[in-house]
């Protein structure tokens, strides 16, 4: 047994999941060097969340933010989350995309790309894999772990040896929602190792109450990274602690190597941070706590706060038990999707609004008829053919890749926001987020005015005459 190598999420996963991917990049600059000295496998810091939140919320340039870290941090590999053939947006995109958005990541620092499918399609992420490894990236294909009648441990098995056979360089068993228990870990990964030779990469969520005991039995099993968030931003919702992990593993065969003397400097940074987010109102207490709703109804912590923040809107909080009751249901009528963005939010709204109106799929989503017509990819079993019926009467079901029915988007997109490129990056961010981005870059120029007219002397000064 090899010792167990820590990827730590505080840049990323770690504030997406407590304070909804609100740090900003001047908080973690004072850190990144220190960071950079403590011996992760790696950081993840970009992707996921984050893009959407640097636009719509802090005003900052994503790529920017990529930039400055890479810069001080010269010794640690960073990482990002993508959702396949989503990127970092909400809907499929055309294969140019796909490449161009793997081949500015890699360019401007990223070194491993973790990307995943919400319906575990793997004809979603091949074009991502292929770019990655294209332009040189390390290609790690992360499967989204749940629990239902047909997703058995042979499924998950079956499925990392199809991703390493397309060419992923690792895998990860990615566990949204803390489904998964310490027993079941030990036996998935002592399966997955006989039938795979790359590393395998455990991630999971604090919220069941269960992930720090599921990667001791992960380590048992051979695993060989896990993700922790250092501890000011660890627990709830958010992923099991790195430096109880380092302390449990020290002295053991599985000693990660981590000086517990430095990960202190790291926590102590950190704790200000998140007693300011606990004061603001931004940190919600409720997500620290063990929800054992994740395990009785499968529901992830976020999917959890949406379906509470639609029944609010309707003033119809008396039934969120029995929404909670309806979502198993309207999984299985889809075929068992996991529940992970944007699958989490299609199954909890239609729940809502079969609870809501007092009828089963009275009114339905455009998302919902767009996921039963094939437009995300295949479900993990075939809907069926009452469903079908009922949610999209006679129309025909796609059933190629969805991204060989989109057209080329990259040349055309150029063109659209001709006016406003300062940066071949900036079309990638109009196209996964048209309005935020639009925003940002006036907000930018309008800033940039700003600071040139300041940097003028009043002499320097020119008036009409």
């Amino acid at each position: 047994m090899a010792k167990i190598k820590i990827m730590e999420t505080i840049l990323r996963d770690a504030h997406q999941s407590l304070i909804a991917t609100r740090m900003k990049t001047e908080d973690m600059l004072p850190i990144l060097e220190t960071l950079d000295g403590i011996g992760y496998h790696a950081l993840e810091m970009w992707g996921g969340a984050t893009y959407d939140s640097c636009l719509r919320y802090l005003n900052e340039d994503p790529w920017e933010r990529l930039r400055v870290i890479r810069k001080n941090i010269k010794n640690t590999k960073l990482q990002m989350l993508l959702r396949g053939q989503n990127l970092l947006g909400y809907k499929h995109y055309a294969d140019d995309l796909v490449e161009e958005f793997v081949n500015k990541s890699l360019s401007n620092g990223i070194d491993i790309i973790r990307i995943f499918d919400a319906l575990n399609d793997t004809r979603n992420l091949w074009k991502s894999i292929e770019a990655t490894k294209k332009y040189g990236g390390h290609a790690q294909a992360a499967i989204s772990y749940t629990l239902s009648p047909v997703h058995t441990n042979q499924v998950f098995v079956d499925l990392a040896k199809e991703l390493v056979n397309m060419g992923a360089d690792s895998i990860c068993i990615k566990d949204m929602a803390g489904l998964l228990d310490p027993y079941n870990t030990y036996a998935l990964i002592k399966e997955m190792k006989k039938t795979i030779k790359v590393p395998i990469e455990l991630h999971t969520h604090a919220t069941s109450g269960l992930g720090s005991m599921t990667y001791l039995k992960a380590a048992e099993a051979g695993v060989d990274i896990i993700d922790t968030a250092i501890s000011p931003f660890a627990e709830g919702t958010s992923q099991p602690p790195t430096e109880p992990m380092v302390a449990a593993f020290k002295g053991t065969e599985y000693d990660t190597g981590l000086d517990l003397m430095k990960l202190d400097k790291v926590t102590e940074y950190f704790r200000p941070l998140r007693e300011k987010a606990i004061e603001s109102g931004l940190m919600d207490p409720k997500v620290m706590g063990v929800d054992i709703n994740t395990l009785i109804y499968q529901v992830p912590g976020g999917m959890l706060s949406n379906l509470v923040s639609q029944l609010k809107a309707q003033n119809a909080m008396d039934k969120f038990e029995e929404v909670l009751k309806e979502v198993p249901r309207v999984r299985e009528d889809l075929g068992f999707p996991p529940l992970v963005t944007p699958t989490s939010q299609i199954v909890g709204t239609q729940a809502v609004l079969n609870v809501v109106m007092g009828e089963r799929y009275k009114m339905i989503p455009n998302e919902v008829k767009m996921l039963v017509k094939g437009m995300y990819g295949k479900t993990t079993v075939p809907i069926k053919a009452d469903i079908i019926k009922k949610i999209i009467g006679d129309e025909p079901v796609v059933t190629v890749r969805p991204a060989d029915l989109i057209e080329p988007e990259l040349e055309k997109t150029k063109k659209e926001i001709a006016q406003y490129i300062e940066q071949d990056e900036d079309v990638l961010s109009y196209a996964m987020l048209p309005q935020p981005a639009i925003e940002f870059f006036k907000y930018r120029n309008a800033k940039r005015y700003q600071i040139d007219s300041n940097l003028l002397n009043e002499e320097d000064r020119v008036y009409p005459v």
